[in-house]
């Protein structure tokens, strides 16, 4: 088996492109497997002009364990990074069957397929959504979770079947035991610096940082700023903001812990992955008015419901056991993200 084979699922969209530039930039070989539900087969012609470095890729879905089965069984990984999943929270909240069909089955059907090719090392991606609300406004990875609408719970449960996986592994001394990082992400903006790939999301965006950018593109007219009322420093929502690059590099760092004796046979540990300090709406609105020299017309419109007033990541874990930190500040998200919309304004055609 190639120690250096490394499948990433859902690697044509968003986060899954920047990670496979990484990876490639880190010396991995790259396997891909993508339904293009919500990414363009674009993104991984350009992943490779970036680096000049060739992948393979197969469009499938990983809920379907025959195309899954033949693609390990061909690529022979040592690793997944799992990035393949539905991730909007109000569209779950609308259709939560569909969220959990796609993301808890289709993580089923993947982990079987990698016990049945003994592919036990897994990076998953998670999100900040498993946790509950918390006293605290710094989540620390031993939290209660506690997701308050189906995204999140799709992902927490994913969390608890990979749990059970290993602790099932550790219990039975099986002879290769399975080795998974959760990777807790708060929120991820930017895009690559060569402006070549980024966030191109399917019809209006659901995050703030593209909406803001096609807003100052002309691409859409306002920004509904959800609430300015909360008990903050300027009555909007705070969130903790990371570079998507910094967060890849969190993936590359997670896999060489997976590779070391010092992560444990047969764990399953989840790390946080911020910046560790949050940015208000406005805050945000205003670093991009001020990095691109375009006004951002928004209004304030009422609160969401489920919307937290504030919370930000304590990264400190990511730092002791991964060696891990973010390294761009909202200045580089703000410029990255400018550069990908002007140089793409409609995305990836």
């Amino acid at each position: 088996m190639n120690n250096k084979t490394v499948l990433v699922t859902g690697g044509a969209g968003y986060i899954g492109s920047h990670a496979c530039v990484e990876l490639l930039q880190a010396g991995f070989k790259v396997v891909v497997v993508d339904n293009l539900s919500n990414s363009k087969p674009e993104s991984l012609s350009r992943v490779q002009q970036i680096t000049g470095s060739p992948l393979t890729f197969y469009q499938a879905d990983i809920r379907n364990k025959q195309a899954l089965t033949d693609i390990f069984a061909k690529e022979s990984p040592s690793t997944v990074i799992h990035f393949a999943g539905l991730k909007a929270v109000g569209e779950s909240c609308e259709q939560p069957l569909l969220y959990y069909h796609n993301n808890v089955y289709g993580t089923l059907v993947l982990a079987e397929v990698m016990s049945n090719a003994n592919v036990k090392q897994l990076v998953f991606s998670s999100s900040a959504t498993v946790y509950g609300e918390s006293s605290s406004v710094q989540y620390t990875e031993n939290f209660p979770l506690g997701p308050i609408n189906p995204y999140g719970r799709s992902k927490a449960m994913i969390e608890d079947i990979l749990r059970d996986l290993s602790a099932a592994d550790k219990t039975n001394q099986t002879e290769y035991p399975w080795k998974i990082a959760l990777l807790r992400y708060f929120n991820p903006i930017g895009a690559h610096e060569s402006g070549m790939i980024g966030e191109d999301p399917n019809g209006i965006p659901n995050n703030l940082m593209p909406y803001v950018a096609q807003v100052a593109i002309g691409k859409l007219k306002q920004l509904p700023v959800y609430g300015d009322d909360y008990p903050t420093r300027d009555g909007t929502g705070i969130r903790d903001y990371i570079h998507v690059v910094d967060l890849v590099k969190g993936h590359i760092k997670a896999i060489e812990a997976l590779n070391s004796e010092k992560f444990e046979a047969g764990g399953c540990k989840a790390y946080n992955l911020g910046a560790g300090r949050g940015y208000s709406v406005l805050e945000i609105i205003n670093a991009f008015e001020r990095v691109t020299g375009r006004k951002i017309n928004y209004k304030i419109s009422p609160r969401r419901a489920g919307d937290l007033a504030e919370c930000f990541a304590n990264p400190d874990l990511a730092l002791k056991e991964l060696n891990w930190k973010v390294e761009k500040n909202l200045d580089d998200m703000v410029a990255d993200t400018w550069n990908w919309q002007t140089k793409n304004p409609q995305g990836y055609i």
